[in-house]
């Protein structure tokens, strides 16, 4: 069986929003086997890291109501070269929302839609004050996410 690729592309600018994707890649990792979990700054991630993706796992913040502008920024560049090769490529997505997180989350499904991605399930909103049970929950996704692109679901 060939190896896949579980590409985790995140803007994490807090301790908080670190642990939470250190814990996602962690977590990842230890159900796995036969996939490659690569974990990349939205702001340098580049369409050649996209491309060798099976399966993307979307971490950003809400700022002012929207999507970092560092994810902002991994689509502007990742959009065009992308938009024919990877339509259908399984996503999920963790938004680390202060209030709300429904306008980051409206914003990324209307890009997602455009690249014709995949959601295998609703974002994950980490809504409001930090929370330990936020490192659970980001856990819980991302192996549940792996575990499902190694057996071949997604």
């Amino acid at each position: 069986m060939m190896s896949k690729t579980l590409l985790i592309v995140y803007h994490a600018p807090s301790p908080n929003t670190q642990k939470l994707v250190e814990a996602m890649q962690r977590a990842a990792s230890e159900v796995i086997e036969d996939v490659n979990i690569s974990a990349v700054p939205a702001l340098s991630c580049q369409p050649a890291e996209t491309l060798k993706a099976d399966a993307i796992l979307l971490f950003t913040t809400e700022n002012l109501g929207y999507m970092s502008g560092g994810m902002k920024d991994f689509f502007d560049r990742n959009y065009y070269p992308c938009l024919e090769e990877k339509q259908g490529t399984p996503v999920v997505a963790v938004i680390r929302a202060g209030h709300d997180g429904t306008g980051t989350e409206r914003a990324l499904k209307t890009i997602l839609t455009g690249l014709k991605w995949r959601w295998v399930q609703e974002p994950l909103i980490c809504r409001g004050d930090w929370q330990e049970g936020f490192v659970d929950q980001c856990e819980e996704l991302s192996q549940a996410f792996a575990a499902s692109l190694e057996m071949g679901i997604i």
